[in-house]
């Protein structure tokens, strides 16, 4: 039986989409990729939201049988409201997965998590053989952190040791993301804290710097993944 609910059925994205023409092309280009019997990873952001809606309609209009493993609690309503099937990493691995980016680099690194689901989106992309990030011209940068700080997913008790340590690895400026619904700070679908981090310098090693910090759940920087950029 269905629900019928007026809260699903009345869901819309969250903020206005900047540069949504842009954003649109490029969202019809990746529902072109859909085929029958695909297992989608479905990132987060406005961008991976249109692409949604495209393959919604391509999916009804040509009866195709596919899944969504998406990666936040947002995204997963929205596949309920457009009737996409949802399924788990406990069953099904992706055969490709979409997402977006708040900054990508020269040589396709990318900082992401400002929607703060860059555990479950870090994921999913190590889960997937193929990866396509979906941005417009804005989020491509020279070096990472130009206009972003790096998202940090923090064990709540951990936060001030990680707060030492973050400064002890270069980071020049720390804040504890606050929430904009609720009063105190951002929790994480898992249930911690994000700290936003600044680096003067961004290395190659700094992922693995940051991960290593005990209380670390994860960080929103992805150096040398298997992606392929597609720029609105």
């Amino acid at each position: 039986m269905n629900w019928n609910s007026d809260l699903i059925n009345s869901l819309t994205w969250s903020a206005d989409i900047i540069n949504i023409e842009r954003k649109q092309k490029v969202a019809d280009e990746i529902a072109t990729k859909v085929k029958d019997g695909d297992i989608l990873g479905v990132g987060s952001g406005s961008t991976s939201y249109l692409a949604l809606l495209a393959i919604a309609k391509k999916v009804n209009e040509e009866k195709l049988n596919i899944k969504a493993i998406p990666t936040s609690i947002e995204i997963s309503l929205m596949c309920s409201k457009l009737g996409i099937p949802l399924t788990t990493l406990y069953e099904h691995r992706p055969d490709w997965l979409f997402d977006g980016a708040d900054e990508v680099d020269p040589d396709k690194s990318l900082i992401k998590g400002r929607g703060g689901a860059m555990f479950k989106e870090k994921l999913m992309i190590s889960s997937s053989p193929v990866n396509y990030i979906l941005v417009d011209e804005s989020k491509i940068v020279k070096k990472l952190g130009t206009n972003f700080p790096v998202p940090i997913e923090v064990f709540p008790q951990a936060l001030l040791h990680v707060e030492k340590e973050l400064r002890r690895i270069g980071a020049t400026g720390l804040m504890l993301r606050p929430a904009k619904g609720k009063d105190g700070p951002v929790i994480t679908e898992n249930g911690n804290l994000i700290l936003d981090a600044r680096f003067d310098e961004i290395d190659k090693g700094m992922e693995q710097k940051i991960k290593s910090i005990t209380g670390v759940i994860e960080s929103g920087l992805f150096i040398n993944y298997n992606i392929e950029v597609l720029i609105a």
